[in-house]
């Protein structure tokens, strides 16, 4: 497929907020970012509209990384297994650049320009994990592969707001998600 107009101006201003992010500077200015890029004042704003939607773009990486690790994994044969190791992943994730990410779940609540599309994302994530719903209560498996990703969606998020808050340390993340995904699985075995 190819790149859209301007793409690699929007991936530099994006690897720039990331570097900013990573160099401590999650106040950065518009002006900052532009500068750390090497593009126009402008340019930040004219392929994003605001900083709100630049963290959604980071966000979008997040989950991204995510899905691609989720593919790549040799995958359980069942859905509870798959939904744990997407638990995990998604955990690693988040931890491997604890405050660079903590900045950026921050802003997801943030609204831009126009809406963000984390939860459509996170959603799909959590539909590839279910797959087929192999092992699932054969007699709600219809209901828990329409419910279950976007449940699923809402509970991780909402343990990483906690994270995000500084509530619940690194090495719980894992653990509490796995905890909340294991309750909803509950309603479906």
């Amino acid at each position: 497929m190819p790149a859209s107009r301007g793409e690699p101006v929007r991936q530099r201003v994006i690897d720039a907020a990331e570097r900013l992010l990573r160099d401590g500077k999650a106040d950065f200015s518009m002006r900052d970012l532009a500068a750390g890029a090497g593009v126009s004042f402008a340019t930040p704003f004219n392929q994003f509209g605001s900083k709100a939607a630049i963290m959604h773009a980071l966000s979008q990486r997040r989950i991204e990384a995510m899905t691609r690790r989720l593919a790549g994994s040799p995958v359980p044969p069942d859905a509870a297994g798959r939904i744990f190791l997407a638990v995990d992943i998604a955990a690693a994730v988040m931890c491997e650049e604890p405050a660079v990410n903590r900045t950026v779940m921050s802003w997801i609540g943030t609204a831009g320009p126009t809406p963000g599309r984390a939860w459509e994302r996170s959603t799909a994530l959590w539909a590839l994990a279910l797959g087929a719903g192999e092992g699932l209560a054969q007699s709600r498996r219809d209901e828990a592969l329409r419910r279950l990703p976007g449940q699923l969606a809402f509970a991780f998020r909402g343990v990483l707001s906690f994270w995000t808050a500084g509530e619940l340390p690194d090495d719980e993340l894992a653990p509490k998600a796995r905890d909340i995904a294991g309750t909803l699985l509950l309603g479906y075995s």
